[in-house]
C-alpha cells in the first residue's frame, strides 16, 4: 500500500513539475508560441507535451487568444498572480509612474486597490513644488460609496459587488454625497461613458478628486488612480481635464503591472 501510494505522489509531482515548466517556457518565451514550439523547448514527449498543453488550456492558464493554436499566459493565472502581489511591489512598479504625474499636474496623485471587498489608498505621490498648497488623503480604506477612486472601480465591476455597496452603509460624510441606488446607478453609467469618476466634495467640503479605473487584462478594474486637491482648483472642468488624462495613465500603470506579473510567473 504504502508503495503504490509513493508511486502515486511522485506521479503526481511529475505531473505538476511538467505543467510549471511549459508555463515558465511560455512566459520567457513573451509572444504567442504554438504546441509545437513548447514541446521543442520542454523536450518532452509530443503526446505528453500536447496533453499538458490541453490541460493548461482547459484551466485558463494559457490562452489562445486568436484560435490560432498559438498561446499565451491565461488571465486566470495573471489574476492569480495579482492576488498574490504585496502592496509593495505594486508600488515598486507605479511609484515612478505617480511621481511623473503629480510633476506633471502639480498636484497630489494617488494608486486606490480593491481587495477583500475593500477599497484602499496604498500609495501618495505630492507636488514637489514648495509653494502649491495640496491636499494628502491619506492611506487606507475609502467609502466604496463616496470616493472617486472607489466610484472607478465600483462602476466596472460585477452586478454582485455593486449590490454589496447598495446594501451596505450609505452614509452621508457632506450635502454633497449620493446615498441612494438610483443615484449611484446613474453615476455609475455616468463614469463607464467618460471613462474616470468625480468626487465633488462627497467626503470633505473643500475637497475633491478624480479617478480612473486601471484594468488588467479582462480580469476587470482592480486598482484606480486619481488625483486630489482643493475644491477651489479642482472645479468640473479642471477634473475632467486630468481625468482624460488619468485614463492614459492608468494604461501605463495597468502594464507595468502585467509585465511585472508576467515575468514573476
Amino acid at each position: 500500500m504504502r508503495s503504490s501510494l509513493a508511486i502515486q505522489e511522485h506521479s503526481s509531482k511529475m505531473h505538476l513539475e511538467r505543467l510549471i515548466s511549459l508555463l515558465e517556457i511560455i512566459a520567457v518565451i513573451g509572444r504567442p508560441v504554438s504546441a509545437t514550439e513548447i514541446q521543442t523547448a520542454s523536450g518532452l514527449p509530443k503526446p505528453t507535451c500536447y496533453r499538458l498543453v490541453q490541460t493548461l488550456h482547459e484551466q485558463g492558464l494559457i490562452e489562445d487568444q486568436n484560435d490560432d493554436g498559438r498561446y499565451v499566459i491565461g488571465e486566470k493565472l495573471i489574476r492569480i498572480a495579482l492576488l498574490g502581489k504585496s502592496d509593495v511591489d505594486v508600488r515598486r512598479v507605479a511609484a515612478p509612474l505617480l511621481k511623473g504625474a503629480a510633476a506633471m499636474f502639480n498636484e497630489t496623485v494617488f494608486l486606490a486597490r480593491f481587495r477583500d471587498s475593500k477599497v484602499e489608498i496604498i500609495h501618495v505621490e505630492t507636488p514637489e513644488d514648495p509653494a502649491r498648497a495640496f491636499i494628502h488623503p491619506g492611506i487606507g480604506e475609502r467609502p466604496l460609496h463616496a470616493c472617486s477612486c472607489s466610484k472607478a472601480i465600483a462602476a466596472f465591476a460585477e452586478t454582485e459587488f455593486q449590490d454589496t455597496i447598495m446594501r451596505g452603509s450609505l452614509q452621508a460624510y457632506t450635502d454633497h454625497t449620493k446615498t441612494t441606488r438610483a443615484d449611484l446607478l446613474a453615476e455609475f453609467d455616468v463614469i463607464r461613458r467618460q471613462g474616470f469618476a468625480d468626487c465633488d466634495q462627497e467626503i470633505d467640503v473643500g475637497i475633491s478628486s478624480v479617478a480612473a479605473p486601471v484594468t488588467i487584462g479582462n480580469i476587470g478594474a482592480t486598482f484606480s488612480v486619481g488625483a486630489v486637491g482643493p475644491v477651489r482648483r479642482f472645479g468640473t472642468e479642471y477634473r475632467h481635464n486630468i481625468g482624460r488624462q488619468l485614463t492614459q495613465l492608468a494604461t501605463k500603470i495597468s502594464g507595468a503591472i502585467q509585465l511585472c506579473n508576467v515575468g514573476e510567473v
